[in-house]
C-alpha cells in the first residue's frame, strides 16, 4: 500500500512537471530532462513511469480532458436550462483554462501534435447537443441557428484561451489586465445576449 500510495505521488508529481512544460515550452520545447529536473527525480525514473516524451504528453492530455469531462457531467447534471447550460460550460472552461495547467497543456498539445483531436472536440458536441434543446424548447430566436451559435461559442472559447496565455505569459502577446478570463467572458455573454444596437438605431 504504502508503495503504490508512493508510485502515485511520483506519478502525479511527473504529470505536473510535463504539464508546466509543455504549457510554457510546446511539445517540441519541452524535454524529458527538463520534466525530470523540475519533478526532482532522475530521467531513469522518469522513464520507468513514462518511456518517451510522447507517452508522457498522452497522459497529460488525458488528464486536462478528463478534468473538461467532469465539468461537462456537473453543469449537465445540474438539469439548467440548455442556453445556460451553455453558458456556464464556456464560463467553467474559462476558469479550467486559467486554473488547470493540464488543461492548458493539453489544448496546446492538441495544436503542436499532428495526431492528436482538436481541444473543442472534447467538448463541443455536447454544446451542440444543448443548442438542438434550447432552439426546440424556444430558447433562441428563430433566426439564431444552432450551428451558428456554435460557431460563435467556439470563437467566444478560443478568446477566452487566448486571453489566458497572454495573462500567464505563455502566448504571443503581453498581460492586458488583472480581470479573469471567466469574467471578462461572463461581460461578454451578457453583450450577446442583449445585443449591442441601441433599438432605434440604424443597420449597418
Amino acid at each position: 500500500m504504502v508503495k503504490q500510495e508512493r508510485a502515485l505521488r511520483t506519478r502525479a508529481a511527473v504529470l505536473r512537471a510535463a504539464a508546466e512544460a509543455f504549457d510554457h515550452g510546446g511539445y517540441e520545447g519541452a524535454s524529458l530532462s527538463q520534466v525530470s529536473k523540475a519533478a526532482g527525480m532522475s530521467v531513469g525514473a522518469l522513464t520507468f513511469h513514462f518511456s518517451t516524451k510522447a507517452d508522457l504528453a498522452d497522459a497529460v492530455m488525458e488528464e486536462g480532458w478528463a478534468a473538461v469531462q467532469a465539468v461537462l457531467e456537473r453543469v449537465a447534471g445540474e438539469r439548467t436550462p440548455a442556453l445556460r447550460a451553455i453558458i456556464d460550460i464556456t464560463l467553467e472552461l474559462a476558469r479550467l483554462m486559467e486554473e488547470n495547467v493540464a488543461v492548458r497543456s493539453a489544448i496546446r498539445l492538441t495544436r503542436e501534435r499532428p495526431t492528436a483531436s482538436t481541444w473543442s472536440d472534447s467538448w463541443l458536441p455536447t454544446v451542440r447537443k444543448l443548442l438542438d434543446e434550447a432552439h426546440r424548447s424556444g430558447q433562441l430566436r428563430e433566426d439564431a441557428l444552432p450551428a451558428d451559435v456554435a460557431t460563435l461559442v467556439e470563437h467566444l472559447t478560443s478568446g477566452a484561451e487566448a486571453y489566458t496565455r497572454e495573462r500567464s505569459g505563455t502566448g504571443p502577446g503581453r498581460s492586458t489586465g488583472h480581470q479573469s478570463a471567466a469574467g471578462r467572458l461572463e461581460r461578454v455573454w451578457h453583450l450577446v445576449l442583449t445585443g449591442v444596437r441601441a433599438p432605434e438605431a440604424t443597420a449597418p
